[in-house]
């Protein structure tokens, strides 16, 4: 059957409307300008707490400010999820993959996926030991950031005697990073005594405070894999009439900076999930285009935040 001029031009404006509803599904950002040349970009976020969220919310401003379409995808702690995640972004033709991982050990089957479709993978917090299939990462000192607890804690202790408490993330990524960080900075005072997981769920986490302070009635310090866990854990120390229990912990968010400041907590280790995200950004867009101002690893400035320095705590999350 032919088709005359009126008939061609209405299948021809369906066709180009259908393209526009498929490109617009998930989660993305349509005004990609000249300077990014339509760049989009695949996120895949690895969990849902309160870092999680301002990464994501950090990725997706700093993609639209720089023009570029966004997609994204939670892997709520599940490595399997994860990896479906990145097959499913790397069947949107995207034009590089930032992964906030679940767990390191992942890495090696999600490089080897992306690298197949060949999309470019960029990782935000951690790096591998072999960066050479990778194009990129912001890298938190995971390890540091422990540590800097840790002397914390020996100074505090000043050589007394101590006992000590972990409440740990999630097994297999940054919660391992920063308890070894943690523990290997410890002075011969202190003792762990108790370090448990609580999966990075305030829940769960005040669970296995109430546990631990029974099991320990003389514990003096806590490290606690981030501050909705450490809140949750000092309610849980308070109600037990341990109020003098200090915890250390990791985040700086302004309400973390708020407890350090009022004394529920004794230090927080600032790690601004808006600047982990807005350097993800803007260095895969570098990268892409190969400046050479660009570096491969970009390093996240760490903030020990005490009493004594408040106001040197990064802005956290994105307004």
């Amino acid at each position: 059957m032919r088709l005359n001029v009126r008939s061609r031009q209405a299948l021809f404006a369906a066709a180009i409307g259908a393209t526009l509803v498929l490109s617009g599904c998930g989660k993305d950002n349509d005004d990609a300008n000249s300077s990014t040349g339509g760049v989009t970009l695949g996120f895949v976020n690895g969990a849902d707490t309160e870092f999680h969220t301002c990464l994501q919310k950090a990725v997706e401003q700093t993609a639209k400010q720089e023009g570029a379409k966004i997609y994204t995808a939670n892997s709520h702690q599940d490595s399997s999820a994860e990896l479906s995640n990145i097959e499913d972004m790397t069947s949107r033709n995207v034009s590089a993959l930032i992964v906030q991982t679940v767990n390191v050990d992942a890495l090696k089957g999600d490089i080897a996926k992306a690298k197949a479709a060949g999309v470019p993978l960029y990782l935000t917090s951690v790096a591998t030991s072999d960066m050479d299939d990778v194009l990129g990462a912001a890298v938190v000192d995971l390890k540091k950031a422990g540590a800097l607890d840790a002397e914390w804690v020996a100074k505090d202790a000043g050589g007394k005697k101590a006992e000590v408490g972990i409440i740990a993330g999630a097994p297999g990524a940054a919660s391992d990073l920063l308890v070894g960080g943690f523990k290997d900075a410890l002075p011969a005072n202190a003792t762990v005594v108790a370090d448990q997981p609580a999966m990075f769920n305030p829940v769960k986490a005040q669970d296995v405070a109430e546990n631990m302070i029974q099991a320990h009635p003389k514990l003096s310090y806590v490290f606690v894999a981030n501050e909705e866990m450490a809140f949750a854990a000092r309610k849980a120390f308070d109600a037990a009439g341990h109020k003098d229990v200090t915890i250390v912990t990791v985040n700086g968010t302004p309400e973390g900076v708020a407890a350090v400041k009022d004394g529920r907590f004794g230090a927080t280790v600032a790690n601004s999930a808006m600047t982990i995200g807005d350097t993800a950004v803007k260095n895969v867009l570098g990268l892409l285009s190969k400046k050479a101002s660009v570096d491969k690893i970009a390093n996240i400035p760490l903030v020990l935040v005490t009493k004594d320095n408040l106001n040197d705590a990064p802005q956290y999350c994105p307004k």
